[in-house]
C-alpha cells in the first residue's frame, strides 16, 4: 500500500480530519490504495502523521459513513471494492471543499438593465409591499401549510366578486382554479376535456402560440380557423362533433379585434347545437380605450358551455404568474374529484396577498390608472408613427391592451426587424400568418409599447425607425 502522506494545511479553513478525507478518498478512488487493503490502525496513522486520535478516528468515520472503508472486529479498517466507473476523481477535488467558493464578480443583476425598457409607474409596489407585510404579520400561520390546490379560497372569492363586477361573470368560488400562469391551467383543462370524451379543438389564426402547443402535446386533433374584423370564422367551425373552440373574443390576439355581441350569440348557439365547448380567453379585456367593454361570453351563456379564463400579468406585473379560470359547473365538478391530483404552483404568499390587494380595491385603482396611462402612451406611439413613419408604417389595429398591431413595409423580414428593435430594447414579434398581409415586402408585426416611458416614446421611436429604414 501506498503510504499515507497528505500536505495538510494548518491554515486551511477546512478541519484536518476533512483534509485527511478527502486525501484517503482520491487515493482510494484513483487506485494507490487497493481495494481490501487494510488501512493503518487509529493509534499507529495518529503517531505517524503527529495528528490527534480524535482527528484520525473523524476522517475514518467519514469514509466509513460514506461506503469508502469498512471495519472488521478485532482486525481493523480495510478499502471496499468501488464499482467500475466510480474511480474517475479530479485531482483537485479535495481543494474544492477546502477553499470558499468564489461568487461572480460581476452584479448578477446587471443582465437586467441591458437596452430594456422598464416604466416603474406602471405598477405601485409601495401598496403591494404593505399588502405582503399584512400577509406575514397576520396571516403567518396559513403559510405554514401548503397550498389549495384550486387556489387560495380568499383569492377566489375575490375574483369572483371582480369578474362579475367588471365582467358581468357569474360564478361561485368553487367554480375556480387558481394556477401559475395560463398554460399551466390550460394543462388541467385539458384534462378534464379528454375526460369529457372531447379529443378536437379549433384555435384562432393567427392566435395564441403557446396554447396551441398546449393542445398539440396533449394529442388533440387542432383546426386552425381565421380571424376576421369580427373575430373568428364561425362557419368554419366543426359541425356534429363534440369538440372545443379557443378564442379571445374581447381583445383578440394579436389582432386586438372584437366579437360583436350578435357574434357572440351565434358562437354559444354553435356550442349548443354541436354539444361543445367555447374556451373563453378574456385576454386584456379591462384595458380598452374606446367605449365600453362588452360583456363576456361566459356572462351570455345559460348552458353550461363557456370556460372563462383570467390574468393578471398585463394588470398587475409580468412574475406575477397568477391566472385563473373559471369552470361552468358540471365541469367543476369533474374536476373536483381529480383536484388533489395537483399541486398548486402559485406562491401561496403572492395570492394571499392579491386577496388583500383586491378586498382593499387597490387591483381596481391600479386598472384605472393603467388604462390612463397606456392610452396616453398609445396616442403618443401613433402620433410619432404618423409623424415619422407613415410613408412605411401602418397601425392595423390599436384599440386596447398593452401592445398594437403594425404593418411595416420594408424589403427586410420580419425576423431582421424584430432583432434590430431588440438591438434598441423594444419589444417586437413577428405575426407568421395574418390574413389581409398586402404583399411579400410587408411584415406584420406586433409592437408592445406598455414598458416604454411615455416621456421617452419618441425618441425611442424615432431611433426604431431610423434603424429601420436604414438599408432597407
Amino acid at each position: 500500500m501506498k503510504a499515507i502522506i497528505p500536505n495538510l494545511q494548518n491554515n486551511s479553513s477546512a478541519p484536518l480530519y476533512l483534509q485527511l478525507y478527502h486525501y484517503m478518498k482520491t487515493a482510494i478512488l484513483d487506485g494507490s490504495i487497493l481495494p481490501m487493503e487494510k488501512l493503518p490502525s487509529l493509534r499507529g496513522l495518529s503517531q505517524s502523521l503527529d495528528l490527534s486520535l480524535t482527528t484520525i478516528e473523524l476522517a475514518y468515520n467519514q469514509l466509513l459513513v460514506e461506503g469508502y472503508i469498512y471495519s472488521k472486529p478485532q482486525s481493523g479498517y480495510f478499502v471496499n471494492k468501488i464499482s467500475a466507473g466510480m474511480g474517475s476523481v479530479r485531482k483537485d477535488e479535495g481543494a474544492d471543499f477546502q477553499k470558499p467558493v468564489r461568487l461572480p464578480e460581476a452584479d448578477p443583476f446587471s443582465d437586467f438593465e441591458k437596452n430594456e425598457y422598464f416604466d416603474v409607474s406602471c405598477f405601485d409596489f409601495v401598496k403591494w409591499k404593505k399588502c405582503i407585510n399584512q400577509v406575514l404579520t397576520e396571516y403567518s400561520h396559513l403559510l405554514l401549510r401548503e397550498g389549495d390546490s384550486q387556489g387560495e379560497m380568499a383569492l377566489r372569492h375575490e375574483i369572483s366578486k371582480y369578474v362579475y363586477q367588471s365582467r358581468g361573470v357569474t360564478c361561485t368560488p368553487d367554480q375556480i382554479v387558481i394556477g401559475a400562469g395560463t398554460q399551466q391551467i390550460m394543462g388541467q383543462l385539458c384534462t378534464i376535456l379528454i375526460k369529457m370524451g372531447m379529443k378536437h379543438v379549433t384555435v384562432e389564426e393567427p392566435g395564441y402560440l403557446p396554447v396551441r402547443n398546449i393542445f398539440r402535446d396533449r394529442d388533440f386533433a387542432i383546426t386552425s380557423v381565421p380571424v376576421g374584423k369580427e373575430g373568428i370564422s364561425i362557419s368554419r367551425l366543426p359541425a356534429n362533433i363534440s369538440s372545443a373552440v379557443y378564442v379571445s373574443p374581447s381583445n383578440q390576439f394579436p389582432t386586438g379585434y372584437v366579437m360583436p355581441i350578435g357574434k357572440r350569440y351565434e358562437l354559444l348557439g354553435w356550442a349548443m347545437k354541436n354539444d361543445s365547448i367555447i374556451i373563453e380567453d378574456d385576454y386584456d379585456s379591462e384595458l380598452r380605450y374606446f367605449g365600453k367593454p362588452i360583456p363576456s361570453l361566459q356572462g351570455l351563456d345559460h348552458n353550461q358551455r363557456v370556460v372563462y379564463l383570467g390574468s393578471f400579468s398585463t394588470t398587475l406585473f409580468p412574475s406575477i404568474k397568477i391566472s385563473y379560470m373559471v369552470l361552468p359547473p358540471n365541469m367543476a365538478a369533474i374536476f373536483d374529484p381529480i383536484r388533489g391530483d395537483y399541486t398548486q404552483t402559485c406562491s401561496k404568499t403572492e395570492q394571499l396577498t392579491l386577496a388583500i390587494y383586491m378586498s382593499k380595491g387597490l387591483y381596481q385603482t391600479n386598472i384605472k390608472k393603467l388604462r390612463t396611462l397606456y392610452s396616453q402612451k398609445l396616442q403618443t406611439v401613433l402620433s410619432v408613427l404618423s409623424k415619422w413613419g407613415a410613408d412605411f408604417i401602418r397601425p392595423v389595429n390599436s384599440s386596447s391592451g398593452i401592445n398594437m398591431l403594425i404593418s411595416v413595409r420594408s424589403k427586410k423580414s420580419s425576423a431582421r426587424l424584430c432583432q434590430e428593435a431588440d438591438e434598441l430594447g423594444i419589444s417586437t414579434l413577428p405575426v407568421t400568418t395574418f390574413t389581409g398581409a398586402a404583399a411579400e415586402s410587408t411584415a406584420t408585426l406586433i409592437f408592445n409599447y406598455n414598458q416604454i416611458p411615455i416621456d421617452r416614446i419618441e425618441a425611442a421611436l424615432r431611433g426604431l425607425i431610423e434603424k429601420w429604414k436604414h438599408d432597407a
